[in-house]
């Protein structure tokens, strides 16, 4: 089960690779500064995670102009994670939870996905400034994709 609305957000620092080198992500540096969509999903180099990864990089000014910084974790190693960025030129933040704890930590990690092991679930939040959860959402099934319109409409309420 996904943490609730109202929560306090766990705060995490990953690791991403960047043009610049390997650099860490820690959500609570957005804390007191902007919104943040917090994506989970469940393995690089897979269709729905590529189209999902691809159309938010493609929607990027939505989420920019309503105050949002969009971070979207995996288990997958930040180097997988680098060169599915530059493949399919996916312009986000991607952070590799390798030892998967920020994914337990938001009650999202599966225990098997398909005989591959445990990984993230598809799962949004956005969390305030404040670093308080105000939207949860864990997709019934890997395939799905979360409802981004509810999205909007929750980081407008917060802009």
């Amino acid at each position: 089960m996904p943490i609730p609305v109202g929560s306090k957000a766990p705060d995490f620092s990953l690791k991403s690779k960047q043009a610049s080198g390997v650099v860490g992500v820690k959500l609570s540096n957005n804390f007191g500064k902007k919104n943040t969509l917090l994506l989970f999903f469940p393995l690089a180099f897979t269709g729905v995670c590529t189209k999902e990864m691809c159309d938010i990089t493609s929607g990027l000014n939505a989420y920019q102009s309503l105050g949002a910084d969009v971070i979207a974790i995996s288990v997958d190693s930040p180097f997988a994670q680098e060169a599915w960025a530059q493949k399919e030129k996916i312009g986000i933040t991607l952070a590799s939870d390798l030892n998967k704890t920020t994914a337990k930590a938001y009650g999202v990690l599966l225990d098997d996905l398909l005989g591959f092991g445990s990984t993230s679930a598809r799962a949004a939040f956005v969390i305030d400034k404040a670093g308080v959860v105000r939207y949860s959402e864990q997709t019934p099934s890997p395939k799905e994709l979360p409802n981004f319109n509810a999205i909007k409409e929750t980081l407008a309420k917060l802009k």
